[in-house]
């Protein structure tokens, strides 16, 4: 009789929690953020450990460059399942955010816990991707004396390499680029391009020739392959 009675009770909340969960997705992928964000507050009011929810709120604040927000719904996140990857992932991107506003102390009382969400997020999904890209970036920015390091990227990249050739390709151009060895940058994004023929290759190639190496005629060919590439996947 008891679960008769929990059934009655509870039920039409269930289904009106999903019905709203529904209508704020709807509202995200169309771009309401405002609108979406109350009603995904609206469901953790009757479901507090919807994953989904809470996700789509850290990715809200996100949007919304709210770092500490942001950081709060991922931190809720690896609590309530701390085998999911993505949720280190973001809680580190979102942490690396936060980062580059506050002053240089604040920011280098961070790197650590930024370092070891990634890495964490590599442990749990050895072929996360998105991860590896961001330790690339960090080690290849921050100075020498706080934990930077040239020959780290490199070994992300090589990883990259392993799993995704284009990702390693592209990844190895964007350290070289960033070192200013452009003609070696080059090289690299060609390599992507040849095995994958990107849109995302080209355009770091079109980058390069247009901010970089200051070649703009260069640049116009690679964009025009770029529109051609659009023009047919419509």
């Amino acid at each position: 009789m008891k679960y008769i009675l929990y059934f009655i009770l509870f039920f039409p909340l269930l289904v009106l929690s999903q019905s709203n969960f529904d209508k704020g997705q709807g509202l995200f992928e169309a771009g309401k953020m405002d609108q979406a964000e109350s009603v995904f507050e609206t469901v953790l009011r009757t479901e507090p450990s919807n994953l989904k929810a809470i996700e789509y709120l850290g990715d809200i604040a996100g949007q919304n460059k709210s770092w500490d927000k942001a950081i709060m719904y991922y931190e809720k996140l690896k609590v309530l399942k701390p085998s999911e990857a993505n949720y280190y992932y973001k809680y580190g991107g979102a942490l690396g955010m936060k980062a580059l506003e506050v002053n240089k102390f604040k920011a280098l009382g961070m790197i650590d816990d930024i370092k070891e969400s990634f890495e964490k997020a590599i442990q749990l999904n050895s072929r996360h991707i998105d991860a590896r890209w961001a330790l690339i970036e960090l080690y290849i920015k921050l100075p020498g004396i706080v934990g930077g390091s040239e020959s780290k990227a490199i070994q992300y990249s090589n990883e990259l390499l392993r799993l995704s050739t284009v990702d390693g390709y592209m990844s190895r151009g964007h350290i070289d680029e960033y070192f200013k060895r452009y003609t070696r940058a080059e090289q690299q994004y060609k390599k992507a391009i040849a095995v994958s023929n990107s849109v995302k290759s080209y355009q770091l190639l079109a980058n390069l020739y247009k901010y970089k190496m200051k070649d703009s005629a260069k640049a116009e060919a690679v964009l025009q392959t770029i529109k051609k590439i659009n023009s047919t996947s419509k």
